[in-house]
């Protein structure tokens, strides 16, 4: 059975309720579970595996023949079994995300897999079915049934895959033997990184604080930096590729069968935008290399009085820029004003996670690197992950975060089905959330340096999101084409690493043969294939969103935002812009977020001039 992908960054790696001795905040997940040992965990498995038993004994081939109210009260207990399995899942996966280097952790993350995969797998006739009924009698019946017409989204987005689903024999094959097929190579990409090490000066440090000393001001500590990344995934190059292989050749066996025409139709589908739609993104920004990434850099060559920069500059403060640590107090202050200042009832849905322990930001050995919000199951709430280095761009990771907490907070009354957003939507409100910190900090800025210093690590967070995700869509692509081939050396797929870096990045760039290594630390690649374009989406709807907010030309936006974020996944990004006067089908849509980049990079160079 094909599984829509849930709407937040994947959690991929290790958390504890303990938090740091930096003061840094971590997280309890006793509102899901107490510990692995909780005897509610083992009395919800048992319920489950009973109830879907039953389930499938009650259901299976009879979809075709219940009434309306009798098809909602099936769908109904379909979500109450997913809900307690999601359950389950995230708190399997959050405590893996805790510390995947206990093997323990490993274990149970393992166990619970399994177990509710065999759980499911009672289940998985139930969407088939679904999928096989008449659109006519399906109408009809909705008509008549207010219960059933409840569940229209559910159903609409359910049936996107009918085309391309297989008998129930092979759908069930399919789902059962996946526990030992990609998501066990998913797993060993998890371990692998969260047990490397990163030697840097003598030194062997986290993946997570070598990647974040490519930011540092010492170009030395840099360069030291980058060469250890390049030395710690290089080593492993071997190990990388076969992952990647076997993960890519999976995808393409499963599309064949499914009959999908692109290797990124199935995650266009799932998102519920057209493949001309992405495609007319992609090419969008990418034509906008020039007057964007290739520009900038040019200008930050200079600030920097540098020919050419090296990989491990791109990420360079300015000379001028003051590289002070932001304390987290200070953090969570500036980005819950940012937040209240739009709207009392943000500020609101945003509080708990700051008055509750449901944010880990601290920095451990095993703990997961980067950040993302999981939204666990509507019963219960969200969790934020961070990695807190005190720098401006870890406030904006919080606010980002942050905004995929409330989203999730009010979507969560759409319940288990429907709460779940398209990848493209996901973004939303988390890059607004961004948007309105750093306006917040901008509009108070009044000293020319800062903000000039402040624009530039907009750019380049924008210039990270847009033309840097759609790179990596772009080298997804040509690595699954290429892989329908034959097997891709590793050396052939850093090849195509440089190509589209060079490409994005431009000529400011000198790139290191040691630097074709980098694609392999990019867990999207392994969790969620082609999942990298949904945050250039979402940055460039948030650019045109923010401009029709700050122009003012439409009344109650704040009203029309929440309701946005409430919808979940009830609502199509067409239906979700309208309000709003947007339309992302039409090309103007895309440049108009592009021109918001543009304009920032404007006045650099006019501040330059």
């Amino acid at each position: 059975m094909q599984a829509i992908p849930a709407p937040f960054s994947i959690p991929r790696a290790p958390l504890d309720s303990s938090g740091g001795s930096d003061g840094l905040p971590g997280w309890d997940l006793s509102d899901l579970y107490r510990a692995a040992d909780d005897p509610k965990l083992a009395e919800d498995l048992a319920h489950a595996e009973e109830q879907a038993a039953a389930f499938a004994k009650r259901y299976a081939g009879r979809l075709g023949a219940l009434s309306g109210d009798a098809l909602a009260g099936a769908i109904a207990e379909y979500e109450r079994m997913r809900e307690v399995l999601g359950r389950v899942m995230s708190f399997a996966s959050l405590t893996f995300a805790t510390d995947a280097q206990d093997p323990a952790n490993g274990r149970f993350y393992q166990t619970m897999q399994e177990r509710v995969t065999a759980i499911s797998s009672h289940t998985v006739f139930f969407s088939l079915e679904v999928n096989l009924l008449d659109e006519a009698a399906l109408e009809s019946a909705m008509a008549g049934s207010p219960a059933l017409a409840r569940y229209r989204p559910w159903l609409r987005d359910s049936r996107v895959f009918r085309e391309h689903q297989l008998s129930d024999e092979m759908e069930r094959l399919l789902h059962e033997k996946d526990v030992a097929g990609s998501a066990a190579w998913t797993r060993l990409f998890d371990e692998t990184v969260a047990n490397m090490t990163v030697p840097v000066d003598g030194h062997e440090v986290s993946v997570s604080a070598a990647l974040n000393q490519l930011s540092d001001r010492d170009c030395a500590k840099r360069e030291a930096a980058a060469k250890g990344v390049s030395d710690a995934f290089g080593s492993r190059l071997r190990l990388f590729g076969l992952i990647t292989n076997t993960l890519i050749k999976d995808k393409e066996i499963d599309d064949k069968w499914r009959r999908y025409p692109r290797p990124g139709s199935f995650r266009n589908r799932a998102n519920m935008v057209e493949d001309e739609v992405v495609d007319a993104l992609v090419t969008a920004v990418r034509d906008s290399f020039p007057r964007l990434s290739h520009r900038y850099y040019a200008m930050k060559a200079k600030w920097l009085g540098l020919e050419k920069m090296m990989h491990w500059d791109r990420n360079a403060p300015l000379p001028a820029d003051a590289d002070g640590t932001i304390a987290w107090p200070d953090a969570v202050t500036r980005v819950r004003a940012a937040y209240g200042a739009f709207s009392p009832k943000l500020a609101e849905l945003a509080a708990p996670f700051f008055e509750k322990p449901w944010i880990d930001a601290a920095l451990r050995p095993g703990k997961a690197s980067g950040a993302f919000a999981h939204p666990t199951v509507p019963s219960a709430h969200p969790y934020l992950l961070l990695n807190y280095h005190g720098k401006a761009r870890d406030v904006m990771t919080l606010a980002h975060e942050l905004g995929h907490g409330v989203h999730q907070r009010l979507a969560a009354e759409q319940g288990y089905l429907m709460s779940s957003t398209p990848l493209t939507l996901a973004e939303t409100a988390s890059v607004f959330g961004e948007m309105l910190t750093f306006r917040a900090m901008l509009d108070a800025e009044t000293d020319p340096k800062r903000r000039r210093i402040l624009l530039v690590g907009k750019v380049e967070d924008m210039l990270n999101t847009v033309v840097r995700q759609i790179a990596f869509y772009r080298f997804e692509t040509l690595l699954h084409d290429e892989r329908r081939k034959g097997e891709v050396s590793s050396e052939r797929i850093g090849e195509i690493w440089l190509q589209v870096q060079t490409e994005s990045l431009g000529h400011a760039f000198e790139f290191t043969p040691d630097y074709a290594s980098y694609w392999a630390y990019i867990p999207h690649f392994v969790h969620t294939p082609f999942y990298v374009y949904a945050y250039a989406f979402g940055d460039c709807l948030v650019n045109a969103l923010y401009g029709v907010y700050r122009d003012g030309t439409v009344p109650d936006f704040e009203e029309k935002y929440l309701a946005m974020l409430r919808a979940g996944g009830t609502l199509r990004h067409q239906e979700l812009l309208a309000p709003f006067g947007l339309d992302a089908s039409q090309p103007s849509f895309w440049n108009r977020g592009l021109d918001v980049i543009a304009g920032f990079i404007d006045e650099l160079e006019q501040a330059d001039g």
